[in-house]
């Protein structure tokens, strides 16, 4: 079957393209919805807005067999400049959920959500053990799936269930609420199939100063500003080979990498664990200054590297 025919199967599930009142955008510049903001354009991009659209999306994709990709706020995705052979979705228009029990000290905050301002409102409740959050720019669903985390924590410190949606499931497909003991959550991962969206995540905190809190935020805004670069990147490239005692930035450093460019991608001057895209910059360009730095940190640590990013689209992802 050819491609222009299976991209229609999809279309035809979504109820048309939008400006025939369906679901379906075509040939979106996914790329720029990532905090890299370089790469290409999915075949098919959908925001959905409600559970309705989640069960159209997943009957789009069991009926044309297309891959999908759940896009989110884009903080660890990197989309080659071919773009996405797919249907690439955001949840971001879902209704909002952020509801704070200072008496149980939990909190019930829907996946769009972004980490900062669910470490902020909680803080400003009262509630504590989740100001580490300020300083990832990521939302509360990606954060499950990727277990993020960062100043002594992550997000396995205080999940305690969360409700998904599995895509992949076709005309079965529903919501289903898990345990985070039975997610795998581990350093920098989750078993969750890339599939699976995350739609809700209840977290455990615990009742605490404000003040205290809120200085701990003000403490690790300030930091980040100090330490890590703004523009175009995604955070931290590569995943410390080991936790709390080898980090990939010193490793980065001691091969002499930084500031090293390939085309418009360059390993930030401010912090070696870092890639930068340059504006109108190449997705390709990043992808080829990770394989180079991988390489060359292996040579001479003999420590290989692996991927905190998302590698979309490209021939070896």
């Amino acid at each position: 079957m050819m491609r222009n025919d299976v991209v229609s199967i999809a279309v035809d599930a979504l109820g048309g393209t939008v400006d025939q009142g369906g679901l379906a955008a075509l040939d979106v510049a996914v790329g720029a919805m990532t905090t890299y903001r370089v790469g290409g354009c999915a075949d098919i991009f959908v925001s959905v807005k409600d559970r309705a659209d989640l069960k159209r999306v997943a009957v789009a994709a069991a009926e044309s067999e297309l891959p999908l990709l759940v896009i989110g706020r884009g903080s660890n995705l990197l989309i080659a400049d071919a773009g996405f052979r797919g249907i690439a979705l955001s949840i971001s228009d879902l209704p909002a959920l952020l509801e704070l029990d200072q008496v149980q000290a939990t909190v019930a905050a829907s996946a769009g959500l972004l980490l900062p301002v669910v470490a902020r409102r909680s803080a400003a409740a009262g509630l504590t053990g989740f100001e580490w959050a300020v300083g990832v720019p990521g939302s509360i669903g990606g954060a499950v799936r990727m277990n993020a985390g960062g100043h002594g924590s992550d997000i396995a410190s205080s999940l305690v269930s969360v409700v998904v949606f599995d895509l992949g499931a076709g005309v079965a497909a529903g919501e289903e609420a898990i345990l985070a003991s039975d997610l795998g959550l581990r350093f920098r991962g989750s078993d969750l199939s890339s599939n699976v969206v995350v739609l809700e995540a209840r977290l455990q905190l615990a009742t605490g100063d404000q003040a205290a809190a809120e200085r701990q935020i003000s403490e690790i805004v300030g930091w980040r500003r100090e330490n890590q670069p703004g523009g175009q990147n995604a955070g931290s490239v590569f995943v410390n080979p080991v936790p709390g005692e080898v980090s990939a930035g010193a490793l980065i450093d001691a091969a002499g990498l930084r500031g090293l460019r390939v085309g418009s991608a360059s390993v930030s001057e401010k912090h070696a664990n870092f890639i930068q895209a340059d504006a109108g910059g190449s997705a390709d360009d990043v992808r080829d200054l990770m394989r180079v730095v991988r390489s060359r940190v292996e040579e001479s640590s003999g420590y290989a590297l692996r991927s905190e990013i998302r590698l979309i689209g490209f021939d070896d992802e």
